[in-house]
C-alpha cells in the first residue's frame, strides 16, 4: 500500500514515515475496497454475477484506481454479454495503468475481430429498439427484435429477462421460464431472473393445480408482477457510454464556472483602471503605426497585384504549352470515355485512365473537362471502389500494409461513402509504424463519419498513438 499524498510504501504505523500523513481513514477505505473485491471475486467463481457487479462497482467506488477491480469487472459485464460496459472498464483500466495491463489483451481480443465486434454493436441496435416497441405498446415487434438479440449475443441477460418479461406480459408462461432458465446458467443469482422466475412457476403450478378460473383470477391479481413497472425499468444501451469521463467534465465545468464568475465579479473594475492608464500611452503609438501600416499595406498591395499577374501568365503559358499535364488530362480522359462507350463493362480499365489524371490538373481543367470526368467516375466509382476495396482488405489480412495502403487509399477515392475503406486504411498506417498518417486518418473518421462505431474506435487508436 502506498501513500495517497507522496507514493512512498506505508508501513504498519498510522502515519507516513516519509511526509508524515496521516493514514489510517486511508488504511480503512482501502481495505474495505479489497474485501469487497475479494467478495465480488468469491461471488464471479460461483456465477453470481450480478452480486459480483454490485461489490466490484462498491469497491470502486471507494477505490477507483483499483485496476484489479476494473478488469474484473469488464470480465463479468462481458460474460454478462454486455460488451460495452465492458470495454468502457478496460479502458478506464488501461488510462490507469498503461503498461503491463491485461486489459491490453481483452480490448484487443474485441477489436482484433472485427466481425464479432460488428455481432456485438448489431445486437445492442437491436436490444434500443426493442426497447422502443415496448415503449410504443408493440409487443410481437418487440419480442422479434429480442429472439434476434438473443441468437447474436446469447449470453445477453438483460435481453434474455426482458424477453421473459414480454413472455409474462402475453401469459406465454412456459417460454418465460425457459428464457429464465437460460439467465440463471449465466447469472445463478440475479435477483430480477428469480423474480420473474417465481411468478412464472407460480402460474404454471396453478395451472396444474386447480382448474377454478375465479381462484386462478385471484391469484394472478395478487401476484406482485407489475408488467408496465418492470418494462420501464429497462433502460436503452449507449454505445459511447463513459462515467468516468462524465465526472472529469463535470469537474472540469465546475472550475471553469469559478473561473468564470470571479472574472465576472472582480477583474473589470482592475482591468478598467489598467486600460484607462494605457490608452494615453498606446494612442500615440498606435498614431505613428497608422501611418506606416498604411504605406507598408498600399505597397503590399501593389506587390500582390504583380505577383497574381505574373502567376496568371505563367499559368496561361503552361496550360498552352500543356507542362502542367493538360493536354495528357484530355488524352487520358477521351480514352477513359471510349472505353466506357465501346464496353461500359470494362470498369478496371477505364479506371486505370482515370487515375493517370492528376488531380492538380482537375483544379485547373474546364468546367466541361470536370463534369465528364465527375460523371464518369460517379458511373464506376462504386463497383471500382469496392474492387480496391477486397484487394486491400486481403492484402492487410496478409499483413502486405503497403499493398493494402495503395488499395484502401484508391477505394476511398472512387466511393467517399465507403467508411470501412477509410477507417482500415487509417488501421494500415498503424501496423506499419506511419503514426502521423494514421493519426490523420482517424481524424478524418471522427469528421466525415460521427457518431458511428468507427468514429469511436478511431478516437481510442488516436488516443493510444498519442500516449505511445
Amino acid at each position: 500500500m502506498i501513500c495517497y499524498n507522496c507514493g512512498a510504501t506505508l508501513t504498519q504505523n498510522k502515519f507516513c514515515t516519509a511526509c508524515g500523513a496521516d493514514v489510517t481513514r486511508y488504511k480503512k477505505i482501502v481495505g474495505l475496497a479489497n474485501m469487497l473485491f475479494n467478495d465480488g471475486l468469491e461471488k464471479a467463481h460461483v456465477r453470481d454475477l450480478s452480486g459480483a457487479v454490485t461489490s466490484l462497482r462498491r469497491c470502486l467506488k471507494l477505490d477507483k484506481n483499483n485496476v484489479d477491480a476494473r478488469n474484473l469487472l469488464g470480465l463479468v459485464y462481458f460474460e454478462m454479454g454486455e460488451y460495452v460496459s465492458a470495454l468502457n472498464e478496460w479502458v478506464i483500466s488501461k488510462n490507469l495503468k498503461p503498461n503491463k495491463n491485461i486489459a491490453d489483451d481483452y480490448i484487443s481480443m474485441l477489436q482484433d475481430n472485427p466481425g464479432e465486434l460488428d455481432t456485438y454493436s448489431q445486437a445492442v441496435k437491436k436490444y434500443n429498439q426493442a426497447l422502443s416497441y415496448c415503449y410504443q405498446g408493440t409487443i410481437d415487434l418487440a419480442v422479434i427484435q429480442l429472439k434476434k438479440v438473443v441468437s447474436l449475443n446469447p449470453k445477453y441477460v438483460q435481453a434474455h429477462q426482458l424477453l421473459a418479461l414480454l413472455y409474462l406480459c402475453q401469459e406465454q408462461w412456459e417460454d418465460a421460464k425457459k428464457e429464465l432458465l437460460k439467465c440463471q446458467k449465466v447469472d445463478v443469482n440475479n435477483t430480477t431472473t428469480l423474480r420473474y422466475l417465481k411468478e412464472a412457476e407460480a402460474v404454471l403450478n396453478i395451472d396444474e393445480e386447480t382448474t377454478d378460473t375465479k381462484t386462478k383470477k385471484s391469484i394472478l391479481e395478487n401476484s406482485v408482477f407489475k408488467k408496465e413497472k418492470d418494462i420501464e425499468s429497462y433502460t436503452p444501451i449507449s454505445h459511447h457510454e463513459n462515467r468516468a469521463w462524465v465526472t472529469i467534465l463535470n469537474v472540469i465545468a465546475g472550475i471553469v464556472i469559478g473561473v468564470a464568475v470571479s472574472y465576472l465579479l472582480i477583474l473589470p473594475a482592475r482591468i478598467t483602471e489598467a486600460k484607462e492608464g494605457m490608452d494615453e500611452s498606446l494612442k500615440s503609438v498606435n498614431e505613428q503605426l497608422d501611418a506606416r501600416t498604411a504605406k507598408i499595406s498600399e505597397l503590399e498591395q501593389e506587390l500582390k497585384t504583380a505577383e497574381n499577374q505574373n502567376d496568371k501568365l505563367k499559368s496561361e503559358l503552361d496550360i498552352y504549352i500543356g507542362e502542367d499535364g493538360t493536354m495528357t488530362a484530355m488524352d487520358n480522359l477521351l480514352q477513359a470515355v471510349e472505353l466506357y462507350l465501346n464496353n461500359p463493362e470494362s470498369k478496371t480499365e477505364i479506371a486505370d485512365s482515370l487515375d493517370r489524371i492528376d488531380e492538380s490538373t482537375l483544379d485547373r481543367a474546364s468546367e466541361s473537362f470536370t463534369q465528364v470526368y465527375t460523371d464518369l467516375m460517379g458511373k464506376i466509382g462504386s463497383d471500382v471502389g469496392q474492387s480496391y476495396y477486397d484487394t486491400g482488405m486481403r492484402a492487410y489480412q496478409n499483413e502486405t500494409y503497403e499493398e493494402a495502403i495503395d488499395n484502401l487509399t484508391k477505394a476511398y477515392s472512387y466511393d467517399n461513402t465507403n467508411g470501412d475503406a477509410l477507417f482500415n486504411l487509417g488501421n494500415a498506417y498503424r501496423k506499419s509504424g506511419d503514426v502521423i498518417r494514421a493519426i490523420d486518418t482517424y481524424q478524418k473518421v471522427i469528421e466525415s463519419f460521427p457518431d458511428t462505431e468507427m468514429a469511436t474506435r478511431s478516437q481510442q487508436f488516436i488516443n493510444e498513438l498519442n500516449n505511445e
